[in-house]
């Protein structure tokens, strides 16, 4: 089962970080709220133990941003009008052999992937990305920078 986690003021009211990833999902009503759905089982599919939380709610984003921890921050799920984006917290540490990362690409410590409407998703790449995140969040050596086939 995956661990869901929110802040104080949520549990006080009795929200749950799932009710409120399902709540940002149902929210956005086209595309993009299909495509967060599809990274989020991805996700959790590739990491059966990761740790749904929800962060930096604030007026201007009442719903947060979706985050995926083990062992610390794996990812981090943000819509934007055109695109979703997943930003991988320790991306530039993380071998890319499939080269899905496109985004973020000149920092030190993240990389992200814009996901764009009608775009496919490597989920078998997305996953194996995502193993690797939690393996290198775990202390494991996953390989350094990005490579391309």
């Amino acid at each position: 089962m995956t661990k869901r986690t929110v802040g104080k003021a949520d549990k006080d009211l009795g929200i749950s970080a799932s009710a409120l990833f399902d709540a940002r999902i149902a929210a956005l009503g086209d595309w993009r709220g299909e495509t967060l759905a599809r990274l989020r089982a991805v996700i959790k599919e590739a990491c059966p133990d990761v740790v749904e939380t929800v962060k930096w709610r604030k007026p201007s984003n009442p719903m947060g941003v979706p985050v995926w921890e083990r062992n610390g921050i794996l990812c981090t799920g943000e819509t934007y009008k055109d695109k979703v984006k997943l930003t991988f917290m320790r991306g530039a540490a993380l071998s890319d052999p499939n080269g899905l990362f496109n985004a973020s690409l000149e920092g030190n410590a993240r990389r992200a992937i814009d996901f764009f409407e009608g775009g496919k998703i490597d989920e078998a790449a997305l996953a194996a990305l995502v193993r690797a995140a939690a393996a290198l969040n775990a202390g494991a050596s996953v390989g350094q920078g990005r490579t391309k086939p």
